[in-house]
Parts: C-alpha cells; structure tokens; sequence
C-alpha cells in the first residue's frame, strides 16, 4: 500500500536529516538533489524541520555568483548532548558532545588500583557530570560506554570477568539510576571496530576482522556491515584462544596460557627484555612505546619475533571466518604500524591459503572512545529525529 501523506513527510525529514548530518549544511537546491524531491516538496521540509527545532539556517552559499546568495540550512547540533566512556583498568576516559558528535569537552580520571569500589564509582560519575556541565551540556541525553569484558546480548548488561576491578561493573548500573540520559554499553573491542569503520582503517571494508592489541588482547568480528557478538556476547575473546609458545592451556577463568600470553603489553614487554630494548621493571603502559622505538630504530629481530606471535591469533580467525582483512587495532597495533602490519602478513600468506589483507589501524588506543561517541550519537539521533522526537508533521 503507498505511503500517506503524513508517513510519506515522515519518511522524506528523516531522509533530509540524514544528508545533513553526513553531508554538514546544505541549500534547499543540494536538498533536491539528493533527494529527489521536487522543490516544493523541499521547501515544505525545511520549513517543517525549522520550525520543529531541528534544523536551523547557518550561513550562506553562492557568494561569488550573481544575485541572491542561496541559504545554508543545516542541524541544530545543541538540541541534545552526549557523552562517550572509556573505561579502563587504570581510570576512565570521557568525551562530551553535541548532537552532531562535535567534541565539546574531553577528560580523564585516574583510579588507584585498590581503590574502594563505592568511591570509584561516586568519583567516576560526578566528573562525568562536572565535566558535562563544564562544557554547557548539564543534562546528557545519551552515554555510550566502552569497557572490557562480555556484555549479556539479552540484558545489555556488563559481565563479571576475572581480574577486572568491581567498579566497572559497578559504574554502568550507578550512571542508569543518577542520570536521566539513556546509558548504553558495549565491548571495548567491539567499539574500536564501528570506529575504525566508520573513521578509520576499513572504511572501504563491510567484511573484516579486528585484533586489538593492548593492555589485553581481543577481537570485534564484522561480517557484512555487521558486528557479531555471539551468543553469550563472546565473539572475539582470542586472549583465551590456546596457541603454541604458551608455558600451559588458557582456562574458563584465565587466559594465561591462551594467546594473551604472547601478545598482551606484559608479555610483549618480556620480549623486548629479551631482545635488550628495555630492562626489567617497566610498567605495562610502555607496550606501545617499546614497539613504536623499535620501528623507529629498525629493530627487525624483535619486530620479527612480534609478529612470529601475533600472526598466531590472526591465522586462527581467518582460518575460521574468512573475512579477507585483518586490522592490527589498539595502540600496540597502531605503534607497530604499516611495518608490523606487513610482517604479518607476509607470514600469513605463508599459513594460509586465503587470502587476507592485514592493515593496521588509524585510530589506536582513542578508538574505543570515539566508537562509544558514534554509538551514542546514532542512537540519540534515532531517537530525536523518530516519531517521538519531532512534533507530528503538518
């Protein structure tokens, strides 16, 4: 059956406000063209959309040519406000933002390992809240939360994982109950892949696999243009994937023994000691810059041994899903770079009979944040351009 009227107007202002928000402001001439509207159609939407508050006019183009400069319309960026967390064993990172992902503030809070998990958690939530209404944006509409760990795919909720503190766990449900924003949670991981999809290494790409490499070690799996979490929201825990080099089998309740052995920050620390880059007693945060010095240097032996470790984890995903390209993410993945990217892959190609691209990503160690913002601004977009955000059309 056609459209009513009414849907049909629905229909052709989500259409507008999704070219305006990936393509910034546009005339009502652009808006024809990429809608394929006629001009009265056109000019009945943006008079709709401004009057309603979501659009507004924000300059003028066409000034080197003759006659009336034509309107530049384009979203009303503070009509809601965001926030983005990523939380890490060592602390909390945040990002606030307006309706168009603009960063307005960005912050970080420190937390003491030891710390009490109640004080944590209270820490934790009033610098988000100082922080937003420092940048003008007291009340949040929508939270996305980043934070390592399984995330229950019925319930959305973050699960208890071994030798994470409690305040992860603890913070996600205490920002539900102070604040009246939606709070969404995701794997780490998971969204360090929507980010580089979006931002970064596989913009190109709808069928890829993402291998973080940091303080931990994991995987987002994206499979035609869709993130695949499992069914206990598990897809992608290659730290506990049993590998050969490990001095024992990994557990249900440790990966020591699985892949994280070889390729998490400790662990790529003990290698450098090997090779004499570094001495004994660095704190694991160093990971990144060891490996950074050593591409800097053309520490070949040591990058060498890397990726004899790492192309371990990334033949083991291939081998099962195919996906033609690997992203080196994280910021091991992004220190190594283009030079440890190519080291395994030529080691790959020699593994396996499919062929596979490894590339290394773009955004290193800010991608978890930078996903968490992308999922937090699709979702209040969904929400405030919906049928329960604007006021029914004319």
């Amino acid at each position: 059956m056609p459209a009513s009227p009414r849907t049909a107007r629905a229909i052709n202002d989500r259409l507008a406000l999704r070219f305006l928000q990936d393509e910034g402001p546009l005339t009502a001439g652009q808006l024809k063209d990429l809608t394929g509207l006629s001009r009265p159609s056109v000019a009945d939407l943006v008079e709709r959309l401004t009057a309603s508050g979501f659009v507004e006019v924000v300059g003028e183009a066409g000034a080197q040519r003759r006659g009336p400069n034509a309107r530049l319309y384009g979203i009303v960026a503070d009509r809601a406000h965001l926030a983005s967390l990523d939380v890490r064993t060592e602390g909390v990172r945040l990002v606030v933002a307006d309706l168009l992902g603009t960063v307005l503030a960005q912050a970080e809070l420190p937390v003491e390992e030891g710390e009490e998990t109640g004080a944590a958690v209270e820490r934790a939530v009033a610098f988000l809240e100082r922080t937003a209404k420092e940048a003008g944006a007291g009340h949040l509409h929508t939270v996305g939360v980043g934070a390592p760990g399984l995330i229950d795919p019925v319930s959305g909720e973050l699960r208890n994982s071994t030798g994470l503190p409690e305040w992860h766990r603890r913070l996600v449900p205490a920002l539900q109950e102070r604040l009246t924003a939606r709070v969404l949670v995701e794997n780490e991981t998971n969204l360090a892949a929507l980010a580089e999809q979006r931002d970064g290494a596989t913009r190109d790409r709808d069928t890829f696999v993402l291998l973080w490499l940091g303080l931990g070690v994991g995987a987002a799996v994206v499979l035609d243009g869709k993130l695949r979490r499992g069914a206990s929201g598990g897809t992608g825990e290659v730290g506990f994937l049993p590998v050969p080099g490990t001095a024992g089998l990994p557990s249900a309740t440790g990966c020591d023994g699985g892949f994280h052995s070889l390729t998490g920050s400790r662990a790529i620390l003990e290698l450098a000691v090997e090779h004499g880059l570094v001495g004994r007693g660095q704190p694991v945060e160093r990971a990144a810059d060891v490996v950074r010095d050593a591409v800097a240097s053309g520490a070949d032996p040591f990058l060498d041994a890397l990726a004899d470790r790492v192309v371990l984890g990334a033949a083991a995903v291939v081998a099962v899903l195919d996906p033609g390209c690997v992203v080196l993410a994280g910021e091991v993945g992004r220190a190594g770079g283009d030079v440890l990217a190519r080291r395994v892959a030529e080691r790959l190609a020699a593994m396996s009979p499919l062929a596979t691209e490894v590339r290394a990503g773009a955004l290193g160690g800010g991608a978890v944040l930078r996903g968490a913002l992308l999922m937090a601004r699709e979702a209040a977009q969904e929400d405030v351009f919906g049928a329960g955000g604007r006021a029914p059309a004319a």
